[in-house]
């Protein structure tokens, strides 16, 4: 079965961010639960990064099965273009509370790059609507906030982006927030300042850039002076929001407050894909208007569909239980243990972590891009150990499902500390 899924799989599939002449060989995955994925072979593996930063509460949980599969015989799609449902309503009431004040409508969409998407264009037309020409963006240096064309121009202009640079918008890129280059940015924002339809950027972590970390005090200093510009904000939770920086959202860590916010990944607790973008009401009137051309005039066939509104509702009841709080927390502890305990290693150039990630910089003599061999040393190393990382080049980083125990969260950091070993090093 194993090598007979491999073979299927190769005649037809074209697999994300793989080359595929070169590539690994394919793990035919037929089962997952709690924190492990099963293979044909019957092999089991920790899934160190969720799948994709995704899976909150494992796999296969009973609790969103058995809510989308009584949702399943209710209602399973609808046109969201003059037709609504209670999933997509209660999941919006409920967002809306946990999130900003000053967060006060949701639009809907299907996965983290069409979310960004709607998010620029709301920005610009937001200017546009208002009489004025606003189409440069703000954003940070090693940015990552998708691959569509909007997404991707917004992200950091790299070898991947290279065959499209002619085709992206014109984006000016400052410095992730310190208290040392406040005067440089804030230069650099005043030069631009009419130029600017928004400031989009990662909230404290910059997860594709190689889990980046900024402070919370000086990204509040930083879209303080954006407000005062009157430079509309994009926070994108994208991939820390639902708990990964230890509370619900990167926002519970900032006094400042975006105009409009981005979600997706752990949005579903891996169930379903769906993305959402919430705004403020000032953004929402400005398209609000007897004139048909002020409308937003975006959509995907699969907004808020019920079965996917439904798996976020039933992960979002998961989240805030005592249990996966509790949880959160018992892993952000043991993260800062395992720091200490490794800090001062040699083969380690850096450490980084807020709430449940954690980040590892080896210390290596070549490249430390993507591209570099000792990624393909590593990912294999840990498979063969039955574990799922994904280094970022040369960093080694955990996004742990919240359901992961602390004996395999151990088993994890002690086969970290045997890579860290010279003798393993090659």
């Amino acid at each position: 079965m194993y090598n007979d899924l491999k073979a299927r799989d190769k005649a037809v599939n074209w697999h994300p961010y793989t080359q595929m002449k070169t590539a690994n060989e394919i793990i035919p995955i037929v089962r997952g639960e709690g924190a492990y994925l099963y293979d044909a072979n019957g092999k089991r593996y920790i899934d160190a990064v969720s799948s994709w930063w995704v899976t909150l509460h494992g796999h296969a949980h009973p609790h969103i099965a058995k809510r989308v599969s009584e949702q399943l015989l209710k209602l399973e799609q609808v046109i969201f273009a003059g037709f609504t449902h209670e999933p997509a309503i209660q999941l919006s009431e409920q967002l809306l509370h946990l999130l900003p004040a000053n967060q006060q409508k949701v639009f809907y969409t299907d996965n983290g790059s069409t979310a960004v998407e709607v998010a620029l264009k709301m920005c610009v037309q937001y200017a546009y609507n208002h009489g004025l020409k606003k189409t440069k963006i703000l954003a940070f240096e090693n940015a990552y906030h998708g691959d569509t064309f909007g997404a991707m121009s917004v992200s950091s202009r790299s070898k991947w982006t290279e065959p499209f640079g002619d085709l992206l918008f014109e984006v000016i890129y400052i410095e992730t927030p310190t208290k040392n280059n406040f005067e440089r940015t804030k230069a650099i924002i005043e030069e631009h300042r009419n130029e600017l339809a928004c400031f989009i950027y990662e909230p404290l972590v910059q997860g594709a850039a190689g889990m980046l970390m900024h402070e919370p005090e000086d990204l509040d200093r930083l879209m303080q002076y954006c407000r005062s510009k009157e430079i509309l904000m994009i926070q994108d939770e994208i991939f820390v929001g639902f708990g990964r920086t230890g509370r619900l959202f990167a926002a519970d860590h900032l006094a400042e407050k975006p105009d409009i916010m981005c979600f997706s990944k752990g949005l579903t607790g891996g169930t379903f894909p769906l993305g959402l973008t919430t705004c403020s009401q000032e953004i929402y009137e400005a398209f609000y208007a007897d004139d048909p051309y002020k409308t937003l005039f975006h959509g995907h066939s699969f907004t808020a569909n019920p079965l996917a509104c439904t798996a976020a509702l039933a992960s979002l009841e998961l989240l805030l239980s005592e249990e996966t709080q509790y949880d959160i927390q018992r892993i952000c502890k043991e993260h800062e243990q395992f720091v200490a305990e490794v800090d001062s290693h040699p083969k380690i150039k850096r450490l980084r972590q807020c709430g449940t990630i954690l980040a590892i910089e080896l210390q290596i003599e070549e490249n430390s891009s993507y591209f570099n061999q000792q990624y393909a040393y590593l990912y294999t190393h840990f498979l063969n150990e039955g574990i799922i990382l994904r280094p970022l080049g040369n960093i080694l980083y955990l996004v742990p499902p919240y359901c992961l125990s602390s004996v395999d969260l151990h088993f994890i950091y002690h086969t970290i500390k045997k890579v860290l070993d010279p003798s393993q090093i090659h």
